[in-house]
């Protein structure tokens, strides 16, 4: 076999060495954890019962043995309870500021979708992994949202309070 057909092409080489990363050297003690356009460090122990965020620390309720699922799955609910408790605060905020009332919001799970996106009965679907952005930026994407919403007025005359008149 010749190096001409056993050399890779850099751009396959640089695919192929581009791998996930280790999802134990994400998630262990010390990893820094995204939260509104900063970071959380993991801290393990258990003096609590609950998660809890002192500064920029997120104290989880695990041993210092804890394996790397366990973290991720104490850490995720953590921030999808933080996503919730946030984007329904800036969701009222905006909605007051808009003249119309607040949504319901259902928290998406989505890899690949938008993150707000306006539902059919009126709600907004917001990604939770939203929680991960600066808050102005998290402010943005509702508002934006609320704007697309359908009045909730039933008395929103479209065309002005001029009634028509038929031409003489």
């Amino acid at each position: 076999m010749s190096t001409a057909t056993t050399a890779r092409s850099p751009q396959l080489k640089l695919k192929l060495d581009s791998r996930e990363p280790d999802s134990a050297s994400r998630w262990r003690e010390g990893a820094a954890l995204a939260y509104l356009g900063g970071s959380l460090r993991l801290v393990l122990g258990t003096q609590h019962k609950e998660a809890l965020r002192e500064g920029d620390t997120l104290d989880l309720p695990l041993p210092p043995q804890a394996t790397a699922r366990q973290i991720q799955d104490r850490a995720e609910a953590w921030l999808r309870e933080e996503a919730k408790c946030i984007l329904q605060q800036v969701i009222a905020q905006k909605s007051v500021l808009a003249g119309c009332h607040a949504p319901r919001l259902a928290l998406s799970f989505a890899a690949r979708s938008h993150w707000v996106e306006v539902q059919d009965g009126g709600s907004l679907r917001c990604n939770w992994r939203l929680i991960e952005q600066p808050l102005p930026v998290i402010e943005q994407a509702i508002a934006r949202a609320i704007a697309a919403l359908p009045s909730d007025d039933p008395d929103f005359d479209l065309f002005g309070a001029t009634p028509l008149t038929p031409a003489t």
